[in-house]
């Protein structure tokens, strides 16, 4: 089954205003590509080809990048005047994508934007997860393990690296031992969800997610969690922008699969 790809693509994002005054979060840019666009390449390289972007704050921003594609990333040729034609010279490898553009809202929350593309994926098995965040994730491995366990859905857990380096303090008051930035011991919500049409059974216009859908689910023995042991790394911050862009800068990001 060829499942589509539901991507939350409409919050504010606060936390990054250096970048995001001007443009919605999911579009600053690593490399030269909006992290949008790389998380999309992740998935569509591992077979999912059909997204349903779910757009909120400056969302025109988003549809002028699509709408725009093609011009955006080939080479062109222009002949101004009354007859004015565009002709590529070259193709882009994303030729096989289909990108649903959806308004959800200004200030709907995660859960309400799931429901507002419901018409979208009538019926179906998707994928959903932040237009935020990155990972390495198998993604057939994580298909198979939610079909496996037969509930409504999968959540992808993580354990996210601290932002602090970690003391270990001997008895004598001396440091043992200095890491610096660990992964911590708690796992979190990392995306990367696998949702049953049955999810929106749970969902009503100006829900979160991340409360009473899943607080409900998980009660109901309805939620399990898939342990991603890999790499993943939100974009909350502007520092975690530059350490994005770090990695990506080095040629071994762990998300590019292409």
């Amino acid at each position: 089954m060829q499942l589509k790809a539901v991507l939350l693509a409409g919050g504010m994002g606060t936390r990054l205003r250096e970048e995001t005054e001007y443009r919605p979060k999911p579009m600053v840019e690593i490399g030269q590509r909006p992290i949008l666009w790389h998380i999309m390449k992740n998935l569509s390289t591992q077979g999912l080809l059909d997204f349903v972007i779910c757009l909120g704050y400056k969302g025109d921003y988003i549809k002028d990048y699509f709408l725009n594609y093609e011009a955006r990333v080939n080479d062109l040729t222009v002949e101004l005047g009354a007859n004015r034609e565009r002709n590529s010279l070259s193709s882009s490898s994303e030729t096989d994508w289909v990108v649903t553009l959806a308004n959800t809202g200004l200030s709907t929350m995660t859960g309400g934007r799931i429901h507002r593309v419901k018409q979208y994926v009538q019926g179906e098995r998707f994928l959903c997860t932040y237009g935020d965040g990155l990972a390495d994730i198998n993604l057939p491995e994580l298909i198979k393990f939610h079909e496996d366990h037969g509930k409504i859905a999968t959540v992808t857990a993580v354990m996210p690296t601290s932002r602090f380096g970690a003391i270990e303090i001997a008895p004598d008051d001396t440091v043992s031992k200095f890491t610096e930035k660990p992964k911590g011991n708690v796992w979190v919500n990392g995306g990367f969800f696998i949702f049953e049409p049955e999810i929106f059974d749970f969902l009503t216009p100006e829900c979160i997610l991340e409360e009473e859908p899943l607080e409900k689910l998980a009660k109901m023995g309805e939620l399990v969690a898939y342990k991603h042991h890999g790499f993943w790394k939100p974009m909350d911050t502007y520092r975690e922008s530059l350490e994005l862009n770090e990695i990506w800068d080095s040629e071994s990001a762990p998300w590019k699969n292409w």
